[in-house]
């Protein structure tokens, strides 16, 4: 019988592990970045058509994963996100084919023009090489991602959390043979085969290997990748999303786009934490979005003035069902929350200067949506809310790749540079100038 590993044995082994993802990645992205258009997309034709034909596997590795994870006390959202079934599967794999048919925008070259010395020069798009991704739950996060590094050329290195690790291994496993189908190297896309905490410290720390670190799940985990990370960070830190009712405004419209913001889903990102609206369509507007959330157990943290008029409009409505334990009194700290629970905070507000107020002050600048029938006040809010996707009478909920067109999404950016909001394939990739001339030199 072997003895067993000292901790210096498994750190070593560990670090070999990584050093060999990260050697693999890159001698992958080489060969990504010389791939043809027609066979990244006969990878991502052929990723889907496995992942339909594999539902029954992929269902079965994340119901091992579902039970460990119930038995382990996971959390009510985070199952949700753990949770991979055929809808799920369908909707990624409609998201490969999605960027199959998608232009490649690889070797582009944009903005030539002719220099008073003769050349001609413009620049090429060019992939960014090896992308490390780190995410919790959200099985479908490894095809978003190696899609998206598919079609931008990239090489990947995904380490999802240990509580997706069977089902995150079954759908690595058909995106290597999507790819090998292809004739494209199969280790253009690995996931970290451990769920040792310590692969995470090591990937982020490997720029001989790594371009750009992605993370994806709760703000303590974005936190530590951005403060110890040796490699640049595509992040945000959370999502509370608002959505103001203007006056003058639709009032059923805004009542249907309020309560799918908020109720379509809880855990999301894009899903609305904040509501604030117009004093004046206050009394209109307020009674019917809390009978709805009362009726969804949706709790209200409210100021003072919307407070009173839910407190008057819920317990005057005997269809409202428990309205006393869905109401409270918000404290400061509730507008800055993202709840990813059925929990809403409210406030009135004056009018669309103050929203924006509240809105720049609070938000974590991911997504905000303004419902209003004034082309002025749209305008407005449009210009001046600093967040990264900006709505005007739609849903906060559409703040997603696939909704947006992109074919999927490696994530949202809060950030100001390189990428800003969901991440697709030109947020993957990088831009280097070229310059064409015919003999012409430097006088």
């Amino acid at each position: 019988m072997n003895a067993p590993e000292t901790a210096a044995q498994q750190a070593d082994a560990l670090v070999a592990l990584m050093t060999q993802l990260g050697t693999d990645a890159k001698t992958a992205s080489a060969g990504m970045a010389r791939a043809s258009a027609a066979q990244k997309n006969q990878a991502l034709r052929g990723l889907a058509a496995m992942l339909r034909a594999q539902v029954g596997p992929l269902t079965e590795a994340n119901a091992s994963d579902l039970s460990r994870a119930r038995a382990a006390g996971l959390s009510g959202p985070m199952l949700d996100r753990l949770k991979l079934d055929p809808k799920t599967i369908e909707t990624v794999a409609q998201g490969c084919e999605q960027l199959a048919s998608m232009a490649d925008v690889i070797g582009e070259i944009v903005g030539m023009k002719q220099q008073p010395s003769g050349i001609r020069v413009g620049q090429m798009r060019v992939p960014i090489g090896v992308f490390g991704m780190i995410y919790e739950s959200r099985p479908n996060v490894t095809i978003e991602a190696a899609s998206l590094a598919i079609k931008s050329g990239n090489a990947c290195i995904l380490r999802g959390g240990s509580e997706a690790l069977q089902s995150n291994a079954a759908l690595a496993a058909l995106v290597q043979s999507a790819l090998a189908d292809a004739g494209l190297p199969p280790k253009a896309v690995q996931a970290v085969p451990t769920s040792d905490r310590q692969a995470v410290g090591l990937l982020i720390t490997m720029p001989q290997y790594v371009d750009v670190i992605i993370p994806r799940g709760g703000k303590g985990l974005i936190e530590r990748i951005s403060r110890e990370a040796r490699v640049p960070v595509i992040k945000h830190l959370d999502g509370n999303c608002h959505v103001y009712v203007d006056d003058p405004c639709d009032i059923d419209m805004a009542v249907t786009v309020a309560d799918n913001a908020k109720t379509q889903k809880y855990s999301p990102c894009n899903a609305a934490e904040s509501l604030l609206v117009a004093r004046s369509v206050a009394a209109e507007f307020l009674p019917r979005i809390g009978a709805i959330y009362a009726s969804k157990g949706v709790e209200m943290r409210c100021d003072p003035e919307s407070l009173a008029v839910l407190q008057q409009a819920l317990g005057a409505d005997p269809v409202a069902v428990r309205p006393a334990p869905m109401l409270r009194l918000a404290t400061e700290q509730d507008w800055f929350e993202e709840y990813l629970a059925p929990i809403i905070s409210i406030k009135m507000v004056r009018d669309v200067g103050e929203a924006i107020a509240h809105i720049n002050t609070y938000s974590s600048h991911h997504t905000d949506a303004i419902l209003t029938r004034d082309h002025v006040h749209a305008q407005r809010f449009l210009r001046e809310v600093d967040s990264a996707s900006v709505m005007v009478n739609a849903s906060t909920r559409f703040a997603d790749g696939f909704e947006y067109g992109l074919g999927a999404e490696i994530g949202i950016s809060t950030d100001k540079f390189h990428a800003r909001g969901p991440v697709g394939i030109e947020g993957l990739t990088s831009l280097k100038y070229v310059v064409l001339g015919q003999g012409e030199v430097r006088s």
